[in-house]
């Protein structure tokens, strides 16, 4: 039997790549001889950068940059097995990781930190990047990312802008005098698993603010905002980000990658599949078991399940999911060549009780599904 485990991280429990160690060892532990492939996953979210250095034997480097909030945090970044490509998860820096409940302030929270590890990068010599935008307590636009690489993001009296997407309504001019000459003779990949536009309705402040801590009064104003730093981008390098896919990605994030930098937006699952070579393990699978925390219909839109599916059904591949909770009718799984999915939770639990024991769990259940599969063949 030969069986592959392309799962995404739990967020708030397990990483992709404790996922598949559990997995592995459960499905061991009943079939010594059983072939498995273990592949950890990422969609562009928090656990891509592990994901791609697992799947290419890369390295890793540590900075210390500036927080969501103005402090100084450890972030890591890594660098590719070719030795040439380098992956900044911008959530390192600038992610929800780094605050807790009382200190999210969507007014206030900057990309900062996410532009100074690209500058550590870009000072190491790298030009190929990997940008993984998902997780970000920010909704600034990238207006700090952009002023620790050198632009001057200007008030009407010509003095620097605050940090935050609160003070993009100060923003009159953008100067990029000074914005780093090597990021024109760079590459940029975006990995993103939203394609939200910059503003309005399904834009970045009303479908991811909350999270932020942004209230409804203030969703308005950030909105507002990002239309005021759209309309100078377009008025000054003549590019319209307002509604472009993938712009309102990581509070705006993706809007000054579109207008500002050498760049290809790309789902995340397919930048992991790409580079982890799963295509390469399907001709001979059996199986294959991956998931994520929770399986629900916003899985169905660029998450990590719909990406291992969709490359498995050229090779009609049975897929099994596995989720922290499922709340997704089978028949729109089935639609996607998804065989069935299984929550973690075997009883009544809180969710406090269910992370406490979450790894069992999944050894659990991971036992039961390939016993079960394999019944017949063994």
């Amino acid at each position: 039997m030969n069986i592959i485990l392309a799962p995404d991280s739990f967020k708030g429990s397990m990483s992709a790549t404790t996922v598949t160690k559990l997995m592995h060892n459960s499905i061991t532990s009943l079939y010594p001889n059983a072939t498995v492939q273990s592949l950890p996953m990422g969609d562009g979210g928090e656990g891509t950068m592990e994901a791609l250095i697992n799947a290419t034997n890369g390295q890793l480097f540590t900075e210390s940059v500036t927080g969501p909030i103005g402090e100084q945090v450890q972030a890591t970044y890594g660098v590719l097995g070719d030795g040439e490509t380098c992956i900044v998860e911008m959530a390192e820096a600038s992610g929800l990781r780094h605050l807790n409940e009382s200190q999210l302030n969507a007014l206030e929270t900057t990309t900062y930190g996410t532009g100074e590890l690209i500058l550590s990068a870009l000072n190491k010599g790298y030009q190929q990047f990997i940008l993984a935008i998902g997780g970000s307590a920010t909704n600034d636009a990238g207006a700090g990312m952009l002023q620790a690489l050198g632009a001057q993001l200007l008030d009407a009296q010509g003095n620097a802008i605050s940090f935050g997407g609160g003070s993009l309504a100060d923003l009159d001019s953008i100067n990029l005098s000074t914005f780093d000459n090597r990021i024109a003779k760079a590459s940029f990949i975006i990995a993103s698993d939203v394609n939200n536009p910059l503003v309005g309705p399904e834009g970045a402040s009303f479908v991811f603010g909350k999270q932020k801590g942004a209230s409804d009064t203030e969703l308005q104003l950030l909105d507002n905002n990002l239309l005021h730093f759209a309309n100078i981008v377009e008025s000054q390098v003549n590019i319209h980000i307002h509604d472009f896919p993938g712009a309102g990605a990581a509070g705006g994030l993706g809007g000054a990658f579109k207008a500002f930098f050498p760049c290809e937006f790309r789902n995340g699952i397919d930048v992991v599949i790409e580079y982890s070579k799963l295509t390469s393990y399907l001709a001979d699978a059996d199986l294959i078991l991956s998931g994520e925390g929770k399986i629900d219909h916003q899985s169905l839109y660029g998450k990590t399940p719909i990406g291992v599916a969709r490359c498995a059904q050229r090779f009609n591949v049975p897929v099994i999911l596995i989720g922290g909770t499922v709340d997704i009718a089978i028949e729109k799984l089935h639609e996607h060549g998804i065989l069935s999915a299984f929550s973690l939770v075997n009883g009544p639990k809180s969710l406090a009780d269910t992370l406490a024991i979450s790894e069992q769990l999944l050894q659990g259940i991971t036992k039961n599904i390939v016993s079960t599969f394999f019944y017949s063949k063994t």
